[in-house]
């Protein structure tokens, strides 16, 4: 780990440097390093093999940020991703890293005005992120020239392979300038990527990410599913649950760690942060009070945390998901240290549940959904320790100054109620239940959601619109990346069809077939109970 490169050491400009500065990453993931430096050289085509999440946009996003010529108007780099989220992902991720350089980026999608892209082309763009169909869609109506372009980037090639995008992607590389560079991303290698790189590259630098092992067998690993904004509410009920909570949270970048010390302060917890912009001096001061447990919660980054030899950890607590999985490995190792048991969790987001998913087969181990703490119990927690202190505190001699003021307070009042007044005077705070916030359920509203992470959808579509399950499939893949074996329970009715999908899938199918000013035409199926008691799905706009 001590040879691990920065971004300093990739050949990047001091813009971008500075730019990467105030997103706040502190150090490239294993491709960035990998494949920024061959980039930038310019002088061979790249075939990288890395999984999602591993930081990939920014790999080739910050080496296009360097190459693009801002007074050129032409298309000079093109990103093929298999859908329209990508596009959309990849061209908003680039543009919050190319700093205060003028560069023009225009996602090209189905589903989204043509007249809107046309308008956006015509006044020229630098780099053009779109999917297959909608891109020959602009070199058919000649709106879209790509005779000039130098680099050409197939991300997630595999799920486009996957899609039927192999013919698309072959057309569309006959309409580039022969002397490109081209750029191809996959987390899989099968044989049909690779005859495609043998057509259409001239040669090319093989880059694989290598992945480590989990080692550690002394940790619970669990994760909460939770939208961003009820993360923080998570955290605090999570805290307050345990007996003695003493834990690292790990945060992606120094922003967030100094924002979430921020909100823990103001709530009244005693927590630090860790992280480059850190001198050594006050990084020695912040882990000795850590060490010494007169603050009981770390907030950290990544690179901050490494090096830091706390053996007694009770948390380990992922916050944001890590780059890669090798900083999984790394975080979630610090609680089963020196024989101590310790529980790792993890925060997700719905989106979020395809890259944890892989984490988890990567480390070869289990990491288990879990439900967050009712407010409920959490003050029976509370309560429960509470009592405990006190039993403690009376197997101790007590100063005879609090005997006398007992016998004082009981002589006119009766022990219970005085008790109990004691009791809220000094905990009415800590056990007040308004003091947490409400945490929705992901998944509710309506969703039908089983335990294995499936979705029921209403489409509608039905017979009467000469839909069948094939054609229903392949309308799905159309705007969604999904594989037809992922779309099960298909139930095609006269005027309208069931499907059942992943639940990381269905958000993504409904809100790609939503269409302004219109009724869905996908759309969760709710449940209702017929006159028998048994629940039925219909459609949650019918």
């Amino acid at each position: 780990m001590a040879n691990k490169k920065t971004f300093n050491d990739l050949g990047l400009s001091a813009k971008v440097l500075e730019a990467i500065d105030k997103k706040g990453f502190e150090e490239p993931t294993a491709i960035q390093a990998m494949t920024i430096p061959v980039m930038l050289r310019d002088d061979t085509n790249i075939i990288a093999q890395a999984q999602n999440g591993t930081g990939k946009t920014a790999a080739f996003g910050l080496s296009l940020i360097e190459m693009v010529n801002t007074d050129s108007k032409t298309v000079q780099a093109l990103i093929l991703v298999p859908t329209r989220e990508l596009a959309i992902q990849v061209s908003e991720e680039i543009n919050s890293l190319k700093g205060d350089k003028d560069i023009k980026i225009v996602p090209i999608y189905g589903g989204q005005s043509i007249d809107q892209q046309l308008r956006r082309l015509k006044k020229g763009v630098h780099i053009v992120v779109g999917t297959p169909g909608r891109v020959i869609d602009h070199l058919n109506r000649k709106t879209l020239k790509l005779g000039k372009i130098e680099h050409l980037i197939l991300d997630e090639a595999d799920e486009m392979l996957n899609m039927g995008f192999i013919e698309d992607m072959e057309e569309i590389m006959k309409h580039t300038n022969l002397d490109k560079r081209t750029l191809l991303f996959s987390a899989t290698m099968p044989g049909k990527i690779k005859d495609l790189a043998h057509k259409y590259m001239d040669g090319y630098e093989f880059l694989k990410v290598k992945t480590e092992q989990l080692t550690t067998d002394l940790t619970e690993q669990i994760y909460f599913e939770v939208k961003a904004y009820d993360k923080f509410e998570a955290l605090c009920r999570i805290i307050d649950i345990e007996d003695d909570f003493y834990g690292l949270v790990f945060c992606r970048t120094k922003s967030d760690v100094d924002s979430l010390v921020a909100h823990l302060m103001d709530r009244g917890y005693d927590a630090e942060a860790i992280h480059g912009d850190l001198s050594q001096a006050q990084r020695e001061r912040t882990l000795k009070k850590f060490r010494e447990q007169r603050v009981n919660i770390l907030i950290a980054t990544d690179v901050a945390a490494r090096g830091i030899d706390v053996y007694n950890l009770t948390h380990v607590i992922n916050y944001s998901l890590p780059q890669d999985p090798e900083s999984y490995v790394h975080r979630i190792g610090r609680t089963g240290r020196a024989g101590n048991e310790g529980t790792a969790i993890t925060f997700i987001t719905p989106s979020e549940y395809k890259r944890l998913m892989f984490i988890q087969r990567i480390a070869r181990t289990d990491i288990k959904k879990s439900k967050i703490p009712k407010v409920k119990d959490i003050i029976e927690a509370k309560k429960k320790k509470i009592s405990d202190d006190l039993t403690t505190i009376l197997e101790d001699e007590i100063d005879t100054k609090y005997h006398n003021w007992a016998k004082e307070l009981l002589e006119d009042n009766n022990p219970t109620e005085i008790l109990a007044a004691v009791l809220n005077y000094s905990f009415e705070e800590e056990l007040n239940p308004d003091a947490y916030g409400e945490i929705k359920e992901v998944g509710a509203k309506g969703k039908q959601l089983d335990q294995q992470g499936k979705a029921r959808l209403f489409v509608a579509l039905g017979k009467k619109d000469k839909i069948n399950a094939k054609k229903l499939v392949e309308l799905i893949m159309s705007r969604v990346s999904v594989k037809p074996k992922h779309i099960r329970d298909i139930q095609i009715m006269d005027k309208f069809s069931f499907i059942t999908v992943p639940f990381e899938k269905a958000e993504k199918i409904v809100v790609s077939f939503k269409e302004k000013g219109q009724k869905p035409l996908i759309a969760h199926a709710k449940k209702r109970t017929d006159k028998n008691g048994m629940q039925r799905t219909r459609g949650a706009h019918r």
